[in-house]
């Protein structure tokens, strides 16, 4: 029989990020009420097994939320290997819970959804590596769907010093889609961003 983590993509969010441009951990920013990560994690737990949170012991949503929340966290990436040293880390959690590929996406996401999992899984074939989406003008290497057997030609790229998630769009077989709604992929960088959006919802 096959288990539930087998037939289901595992979920990964990317929580490790300083939060610059926002002035604070955006992971912990309230949204609709709870913590972004939070609401993020509910949200992709509809489609994905496990949900797993990448983030480094010394980030601040670590420090702030993992107390707080029965999250599975990972927290292996080697120090200053950026987000690409994250999804390494969780991809081969991912891979030993059994998932064969896993939604991507980043904890400043809220308006991420089943939806677009639902899609970039529909266009996950036996010849892609990766399944980014792609808005017309630039990939979004934080919303997609990478297969867990990546592992090691990711740690390959993390020896070499690469620091950028684009990097693996291009070293793998990456198929791009067009998402249904764009509005899937919002993030959220700064405080005007998130002003924004939060009146977009009321009006």
């Amino acid at each position: 029989m096959t288990s539930s983590a087998e037939r289901r993509p595992a979920g990964i969010i990317l929580a490790g990020g300083r939060s610059r441009r926002m002035g604070q951990d955006k992971a912990a920013l309230e949204w609709e009420g709870e913590p972004m990560l939070t609401r993020i994690a509910w949200a992709i737990s509809a489609r994905c097994e496990p949900v797993l949170v990448a983030a480094p012991p010394t980030s601040q949503a670590y420090v702030d939320l993992a107390d707080g929340t029965d999250l599975e966290w990972i927290t292996g990436e080697p120090a200053g290997s950026g987000p690409l040293g994250g999804l390494a880390a969780a991809l081969r959690a991912a891979r030993e819970a059994g998932a064969a590929a896993a939604f991507v996406c980043a904890t400043d996401m809220p308006l991420v959804d089943a939806g677009l999992i639902d899609e970039l899984c529909a266009g996950l074939s036996d010849s892609a590596d990766v399944v980014v989406a792609h808005d017309g003008g630039r990939d979004h290497p934080m919303a997609a769907v990478y297969r867990t057997s990546l592992v090691e030609r990711l740690d390959e790229l993390v020896a070499d010093g690469e620091l950028r998630m684009s990097a693996v769009l291009d070293a793998l077989v990456t198929h791009r889609i067009g998402v249904s709604d764009a509005r899937w992929l919002t993030n959220v960088d700064a405080p005007g961003d998130l002003h924004r959006l939060r009146v977009s919802r009321v009006t």
